[in-house]
C-alpha cells in the first residue's frame, strides 16, 4: 500500500485493494444518477490502481454498495487486511465532514491497523524522499508492535525516527479525581512515588524502542523525548515542531483505565494531527 505522503514503505509482495463504497441512501433513486456514480467509481479505481502498480504493488479493486462507516472495516476483516488506509477528510463542506466521520468510524471498527492519511506538502511526493517518523510508546504490547512495525519496513534512504513517551502529570495531593470515587487525597510522598514510577516506565519504554529501532532499517533520531503532560497534546505538538511526516502509535495501552486512556490518545492524535497517522493493532 502507498500512503498519501507518496513514499513507499511496504515490504515486497504487498498487495493492495482499492475500495470504493457507493452509499445508495445518499443518492437519488434516479437511474441516470446511479449509473453516473458507478462510472465515476470505476474511473477512480482504475486511476488509483495504475498509480499503485507504478510503485511496484499488486493492486486489485472492489466496489461495494453499502454504508461507508461500517463497510470499510467489514471488508477489511473479510479480506484479511493487515492495514487500512483512509483519507482524513474530503475536499470541502459536507463531503469533508462525511469522509472525516468515515475515517473515525474505520479507525474504531477495523480489526487491523489503520492509517489516517493526510495530503503531503508539494515537495514530499517523491518515492525516494527521506521521511521523519515519530513513534509514540508507553511500553505496552500495542506500542511495542508499533515500534517493531517501523523498524522492519523498507523506508526511503535517510529516513529518521523519533521516539516519544509522555509522562502523565500527577495532579497535586487533594486534587486527584477518580471517575467513580471523586477526589482522592494522597500525601506528597505518594504523589512523588507515582510520578517517579510513571517516569521510570516511560524511560524503559523509550529504551526498549531505541533498541528495536537500532536493529531495524531506519536511523533513530537522537533526541530523547520524555515530556510531562497530556499525551494527546504533547504528541501533536512535538510532531508539528519536528515536521513529522508520519506518526505511529499503538491502538491501546496496558489494561483497564490505561488501555482506555491510550485508546483515546491514539484516536485523538489520528484525527487531529497535521500529518498522516498510523494506529497499530496487535501484539
Amino acid at each position: 500500500m502507498r500512503s498519501a505522503h507518496g513514499r513507499l514503505a511496504r515490504p515486497p509482495g504487498t498487495t493492495a485493494c482499492v475500495l470504493n463504497i457507493i452509499d445508495w441512501p445518499q443518492l437519488q433513486t434516479n437511474t441516470s444518477v446511479i449509473e453516473a456514480v458507478k462510472q465515476s467509481a470505476d474511473s477512480l479505481l482504475k486511476s488509483a490502481s495504475a498509480k499503485l502498480s507504478k510503485v511496484g504493488l499488486q493492486a486489485t479493486t472492489k466496489v461495494l454498495e453499502d454504508h461507508p462507516r461500517t463497510a470499510v472495516a467489514e471488508f477489511a476483516e473479510e479480506w484479511s487486511a493487515d492495514l487500512v488506509l483512509v483519507g482524513s477528510h474530503g475536499a470541502s463542506g459536507l463531503v469533508r465532514f462525511l469522509l472525516g466521520s468515515v475515517a473515525q468510524a474505520t479507525l474504531r471498527r477495523s480489526p487491523c491497523s489503520v492509517e489516517i492519511v493526510r495530503k503531503s506538502a508539494p515537495d514530499s511526493t517523491i518515492a525516494t524522499a527521506a521521511m521523519r517518523i515519530l513513534v509514540a510508546t508507553d511500553g505496552s504490547d500495542c506500542a511495542t508492535a508499533a515500534v517493531r512495525s517501523v523498524a522492519q519496513r523498507p523506508w526511503p534512504e535517510g529516513s529518521q525516527t523519533g521516539v516519544i513517551s509522555v509522562i502523565p502529570f500527577v495532579i497535586p495531593p487533594g486534587e486527584m479525581i477518580s471517575p467513580t470515587l471523586g477526589p482522592i487525597y494522597a500525601s506528597p510522598d505518594v504523589v512523588e512515588s507515582l510520578q517517579k514510577e510513571a517516569r521510570g516506565r516511560a524511560e524503559e519504554a523509550v529504551s526498549r524502542a531505541w533498541q528495536v529501532l537500532s536493529e531495524g532499517r531506519v536511523k533513530p533520531f537522537t533526541t530523547e523525548l520524555l515530556p510531562i503532560g497530556d499525551a494527546r497534546e504533547v504528541i501533536l505538538d512535538q510532531a508539528k515542531d519536528w515536521a513529522t511526516d508520519l506518526i505511529v502509535v499503538g491502538s491501546h495501552g496496558y489494561h483497564g483505565i490505561d488501555r482506555l486512556t491510550l485508546g483515546s490518545v491514539s484516536e485523538s492524535v489520528a484525527m487531529h494531527a497535521h500529518c498522516s497517522v498510523e494506529v497499530i493493532r496487535g501484539s
